[in-house]
């Protein structure tokens, strides 16, 4: 013990001191812990405010987005005068004003296979609040070789799930998901939605796990997948068993060091910026003020379309092979979607079915905003 808790704290903590379970060396245990957060969004705003509240002395987040006015529905963490600022910044002024004596330390970077290490072993335990498959992957890997505990949490439409990986007393993420769906098949929740106030409970429960961890209390979710559903209103448990031929945490490892995780998933690189082929907005504008023939195709969602759309038809992604038929090989088609990601997986659909002139919107409609 480095740094006793002072009166102010004493007095802040109160009621954590009359828990036989915590009690003065308890709040002690959590004031001289660090808890790393990988994402500032919809889990990690929940898990960031309750560990700041309780007294968690140190707390990383980790994160390289801006607030967006789309993530306010959920991201409790931002405010709207936030929209624009760095998630990161955000979230530091934020749990400094909550609990000034709780130390933030902001890494506004993209956790990569480069520097997830570096920044990991600095951590007590890890709390994933990512929302994509390879960053998962390099959480849990990072973990894994470096002994530390992650809590897993993720969220879609109305379901959440929750555990806790520790390889060296159970199974790691890669036991329980030994391979990464094929791309485009998970759908975001950015395509499919979410309850604003489900990740608010996986979030919260991912608190939950982290302090019972460092207090060294209760049963943890090791070795266990919890499932809510909210619409239901059910919570499920299922069994994590060690996998022996997990090929990080089994009895012969293979994994020494961290991969390419956008390769392990398959994501292809550069997906997200301009090739050949693809369309600036300022481009298409141009060409359509000169009245070109251009066929525009929307895969986003009907809700999506209702709030804002360019014109063109509207073929949701998930709708689009069963419906090709509605569509001109011969006619040049724009494609496009929010971001320019579900209509890049469009695009290379159409094409490997025949649909040579298609081409994709470069950073979807959020990009033609800017260009208008």
């Amino acid at each position: 013990m480095t740094n006793p808790l002072t009166t102010a704290e004493t007095a802040r903590y109160q009621r954590h001191l009359v828990l036989p379970e915590i009690g003065f060396e308890g709040q002690q245990k959590l004031k001289d812990a660090s808890v790393l957060i990988v994402g500032a969004g919809g889990l990690g705003s929940p898990s960031a405010l309750y560990l700041a509240a309780a007294g968690v002395g140190t707390i990383g987040i980790v994160d390289d987005d801006v607030v967006d006015v789309t993530n306010l529905q959920r991201q409790i963490l931002h405010s709207t005068s936030a929209v624009g600022a760095s998630k990161v910044q955000s979230a530091g002024k934020r749990l400094g004003d909550l609990n000034p004596h709780v130390r933030v330390q902001m890494h506004q970077v993209r956790l990569s296979s480069a520097n997830a290490k570096e920044i990991v072993k600095e951590y007590d335990i890890v709390i994933d609040g990512s929302d994509n498959f390879p960053a998962r992957y390099l959480l849990n890997d990072s973990c894994v070789l470096l002994n530390k505990a992650l809590v897993y949490g993720s969220i879609f439409r109305f379901e959440g799930q929750a555990s806790l990986f520790d390889a060296a007393r159970g199974p790691c993420y890669r036991c329980l998901y030994p391979a990464p769906p094929p791309p485009g098949l998970v759908p975001s929740c950015e395509e499919g939605g979410v309850l604003g106030v489900l990740p608010g409970i996986i979030g919260t429960i991912q608190a939950l796990e982290a302090m019972k961890f460092l207090l060294n209390t209760g049963e943890l979710l090791i070795g266990r997948l919890l499932l809510f559903d909210a619409l239901a209103m059910t919570f499920t448990e299922l069994k994590v068993r060690k996998d022996p031929a997990c090929p990080i945490c089994g009895e012969h490892p293979t994994i020494h060091e961290l991969i390419d995780y956008d390769e392990f998933c398959g994501i292809k690189k550069g997906s997200a910026v301009a090739e050949a082929g693809d369309i600036t907005s300022q481009e298409l504008k141009e060409r359509l003020e000169k009245k070109e023939e251009i066929f525009l195709l929307d895969v986003r969602e009907q809700y999506e379309f209702d709030i804002f759309n360019i014109g063109g038809v509207l073929i949701p992604l998930g709708h689009l092979p069963a419906r090709m038929n509605e569509l001109d090989p011969e006619r040049e088609i724009v494609v496009h979607c929010r971001t320019g990601r579900r209509s890049g997986r469009a695009v290379e659909l159409l094409k490997s079915k025949g649909f040579s002139k298609a081409r994709n919107l470069v950073g979807g409609l959020e990009a033609w905003k800017i260009t208008s």
